[in-house]
């Protein structure tokens, strides 16, 4: 049998230790924290406009196991805000149990509170990922899922200093790159003025600490959204973020909260003292980052060559998915590109023909034209997403955005894609 080591537990790497263990391998996934999923813990914003499509296309693949466990805890479905059309929100208290039950079910071996530290070598390929405690985790082939925020040195160098996020580097450590400590060299994104790096693009509040009736609106439409006084307006604050599919006007102009559970902050950080001043949030407080009054985590600052089978350039038999393949934002994204990393890491290991994605498919198009755009004058200081920006633009000129279901599955069929990450593959 196949063996297989994924090297962190977020939304990527939970995908891809999915699809290696349906493709017949055993798998063994290791994450530093003592959760699954990462950003995926306080993110919950599914489906919203090329997301649904590449959706559909991954259920069609037979890759749909995380996208049914988030649709089954989504508080909200078929919601639109500002530039966003039929989102689900799914329930960031409920999403972790679930996942982790999932890969259970699938004889996948978890590993948490436990970081991958350094690598042992044999040649061009890893043979061993050794742990912070000494323990060396043989493999025939190996995924990195690790993302590109944090830790606490990155986010003070390139942003505004540890926020206390989500990912918690004070009490399990910063984030390792796999590939670095494989020899890959490695590179960062910027933003538009050429700075490194983004910003995470949201904010968490404490839902009881908004007015009443900010509360009521927000459970019972999924959103609220509240005008920001004009003088207290800041033109240019979504430059910094990661989610440019959220630098609208609207998203300056206005408080834009979605219900995930917490009221979700749709902009990177925002002065408490600040907020609370506007009409509804006298009491406002933030659950993720704690110290989301200042700033937030900072991100895409380990990204990894690789070609469109998502093995990483440099190793042979190394994989990526997620953030480690690209300027990508998103859970669904990150969802994609694992599962893609997880079925071609065994096809890698068994000697069959690896899968690339045609490009008559929406998430093909986009893992191939994403690599293309960061090889062009300006790619890197943009971010890449199924939900807005210029990639959603690009898809759309494509033709491939649908939410028409018998669509997707008819351009799945005619690729001969059908159930192919539920079957274990052969030549």
């Amino acid at each position: 049998m196949i063996n297989v080591v994924v090297v962190g537990g977020g939304w990527a790497g939970s995908a891809a230790a999915l699809a290696a263990a349906k493709a017949g391998a055993h798998v063994t996934l290791v994450e530093r924290t003592d959760m699954l999923l990462g950003t995926g813990l306080v993110g919950g914003i599914m489906r919203n406009n090329g997301r649904w499509t590449a959706t559909e296309e991954a259920i069609a693949m037979g890759g749909g196991d995380l996208f049914e466990v988030t649709d089954s805890v989504s508080r909200h479905t078929n919601i639109d805000f500002p530039g966003h059309k039929h989102a689900s929100l799914y329930d960031v208290a409920k999403i972790e149990p679930a996942v982790r039950q999932l890969l259970e079910s699938k004889g996948i071996r978890l590993i948490c509170m436990s970081a991958a530290k350094n690598v042992e070598m044999n040649g061009k390929k890893i043979a061993a990922v050794v742990l912070a405690d000494g323990t060396k985790l043989e493999a025939d082939v190996f995924i990195e899922a690790t993302g590109t925020a944090g830790g606490m040195a990155n986010c003070t160098k390139y942003g505004n200093g540890c926020a206390m996020c989500i990912l918690r580097c004070p009490t399990f450590g910063g984030r390792v790159s796999i590939a670095a400590k494989a020899g890959v060299e490695e590179f960062m994104g910027i933003k538009e003025d050429g700075t490194i790096g983004a910003m995470s693009g949201s904010c968490k509040l404490h839902k009881e600490s908004l007015a009443p009736e900010i509360l009521k609106e927000l459970n019972a439409k999924g959103v609220a959204i509240i005008p920001i006084p004009e003088k207290m307006r800041k033109t240019g604050s979504m430059e910094k973020k990661a989610c440019q599919q959220y630098a609208l006007p609207e998203f300056e102009q206005n408080i834009i909260l979605l219900d995930t559970g917490h009221a979700k902050l749709m902009t990177s950080y925002f002065p408490l003292e600040a907020l609370r001043q506007i009409p509804g949030f006298a009491e406002a407080r933030y659950e993720d980052p704690y110290a989301g009054g200042t700033g937030n985590s900072m991100r895409y600052l380990a990204l990894s060559p690789r070609d469109n089978h998502l093995q990483v350039q440099g190793v042979d038999n190394l994989f990526c998915g997620g953030e480690k393949a690209g300027l990508l934002v998103g859970h669904t994204e990150a969802i994609v590109t694992g599962t893609l990393a997880g079925y071609n890491a065994v096809c890698s290991a068994m000697g069959v023909k690896m899968l690339e994605i045609p490009r008559s498919l929406i998430i093909g198009e986009a893992i191939a034209w994403v690599k293309e755009e960061m090889a062009t004058p300006g790619g890197m200081g943009k971010k890449y997403t199924f939900s807005g920006s210029v990639l959603f633009n690009a898809l759309k000129d494509k033709d491939l955005y649908t939410t028409e279901k018998s669509v997707v599955e008819n351009r799945v069929a005619e690729a001969g894609l059908t159930g192919i990450f539920a079957k274990t593959p052969t030549n």
